[in-house]
């Protein structure tokens, strides 16, 4: 017999949040009604906190999980609780054996509070913040960082020829993965830290298992999540990857995938 989750994880962009920056009335409605009914909600994410304020704005309930894992983040009152980062050894090594393995590569690194890049590094959605940049980003590796990025701006590779290199380079080094396959970009955290190990960590404290979790997500860094959890979607416009790491398949995003499995399970009785 199936019974209600203890717990709902749902990646953000491209799950619950269209490209266009919007959610639906319908996915505001079904996380906030599954919260009134006693079960925890995680919004798990690639994105830093500053770009959070939308998603309090819109839910006004939930806990967050941002930077892939490496930052919980207090969603309503937006401060960071607790983060695991990549040591500033480890952000050098890093950068070197890309480097040699990707020449054409360049990146940029950021905190909850900052975002710094190469010049060469071209930014899609932080234009403006750090608009001069540096020759060598191991200039500004003094401190650890919550994620590096790592892009070939003129496309030469995609997101995942760019994995399958790095995983080979770095598997002893740091976690490397993407959230997007139309671009050519890498994301980067601490050796260890993934949504799926950190939503663990926080389930534990909460006295929850994985039977009675449930994730949502569509990209390569949702993996960790989908795998771990007892009942996961990956949406069915998303990546092959997801597809293969879920135990089933939503609806597109832009059907309200997520929205029409949370309205089931929450027909389902409590444990």
């Amino acid at each position: 017999m199936s019974f209600r989750p203890k717990l709902i994880a749902s990646d953000l962009d491209g799950t619950i949040v269209a490209h266009y920056g919007e959610v639906t009335e319908r996915t505001i409605h079904a996380f906030r009604t599954a919260h009134e009914m006693g079960i925890e909600i995680f919004f798990v994410t690639g994105r830093p906190p500053r770009w959070m304020p939308e998603i309090k704005e819109a839910f006004g309930i939930g806990k967050a999980i941002c930077g892939n894992g490496a930052q919980l983040f207090d969603l309503q009152s937006q401060k960071v609780l607790e983060e695991w980062l990549i040591p500033v050894d480890a952000q050098i090594e890093t950068v070197k054996r890309l480097r040699k393995a990707i020449p054409q590569i360049s990146f940029a690194s950021e905190a909850h509070n900052y975002f710094h890049r190469e010049k060469k590094y071209v930014p899609r959605w932080d234009v403006g913040l750090d608009n001069v940049g540096v020759d060598d980003i191991t200039e500004i590796m003094t401190s650890p960082s919550l994620k590096l990025l790592a892009r070939c701006s003129e496309q030469e590779l995609s997101s995942d020829e760019m994995l399958a290199i790095a995983t080979k380079e770095l598997k002893d080094l740091v976690t490397v993965t993407h959230s997007n396959p139309h671009d050519s970009l890498l994301e980067i955290s601490a050796i260890g830290v993934s949504k799926g190990a950190t939503l663990a960590k926080m389930a534990e404290r909460l006295g929850i298992s994985a039977e009675d979790c449930v994730s949502f997500g569509d990209n390569p860094n949702d993996i960790s999540m989908l795998e771990w959890c007892g009942r996961s979607y990956a949406m069915a416009d998303g990546h092959p990857d997801a597809h293969k790491a879920a135990k089933s398949i939503a609806e597109p995003h832009t059907n309200d995938g997520v929205a029409m499995i949370i309205e089931e399970l929450l027909k389902l009785p409590a444990r």
